[in-house]
């Protein structure tokens, strides 16, 4: 067995790919939640829900995406998105990337931490396995990583998903950045604040 240093400034996470080569038989359970489509969101509104969704889990790379190529990913006639409404309050995303012919990415899907352990999740993973399972889909596929909601691996398998794939992803904690409040993830420790803000002047 062998370690291999990680910077204080700096992120690791294993990331695991999965797919799904035929749709599940499991119905889609129910769920008092809705999905509502997103026809043409701007990059503003579209980073307002991700950030949203995803900041307790450190998701940041939509935010720091420029406009113009974030546009061109969410307006796209091949990638639908959803919001996940709870009566008038929005509690989660589902994004579906058709881009590649014969495929579909389950390319964002979450919900606030909030509703964990309520059932949902299950309610809106199935959603998504059934929506991205249309006409002349071959292959659905995810991925996931260490830093996400602990029980999203073990939820991907439940549905139906084989990982086929691991890697190892590393990247600069965007907390430190300023892309994130220092205060999301707090299961993730912070590393290299201190150092950061005892520094002495410059002279």
């Amino acid at each position: 067995m062998s370690y291999e240093a990680v910077s204080n400034g700096d992120l690791a996470a294993v990331v695991t790919y999965l797919e799904m080569l035929a749709p599940p038989a499991a119905a889609v359970p129910p769920s008092t939640l809705q999905l509502s489509r997103l026809s043409s969101p701007t990059a503003e509104q579209y980073r307002a829900l991700f950030r949203k969704v995803g900041s307790p889990w450190l998701w940041f790379s939509r935010l720091v995406m420029p406009d113009e190529e974030l546009e061109a990913i969410i307006r796209h006639p091949d990638v639908l998105l959803f919001e996940v409404a709870a009566v008038e309050a929005v509690v989660g995303m589902l994004e579906l990337d058709f881009r590649e012919e014969g495929e579909c990415e389950l390319a964002f899907i979450g919900l606030v931490p909030e509703l964990a352990g309520r059932g949902h999740g299950k309610w809106l993973l199935a959603e998504a396995v059934r929506r991205a399972w249309r006409e002349g889909v071959a292959r659905v596929h995810v991925h996931t990583c260490s830093l996400d909601h602990p029980a999203a691996l073990s939820a991907y398998r439940r549905a139906g998903f084989t990982p086929y794939k691991r890697a190892i992803e590393r990247f600069p904690d965007p907390r430190l950045l300023g892309i994130l409040p220092e205060e999301c993830a707090p299961q993730v420790p912070l590393l290299g604040t201190v150092a950061r803000l005892s520094a002495p002047p410059a002279s």
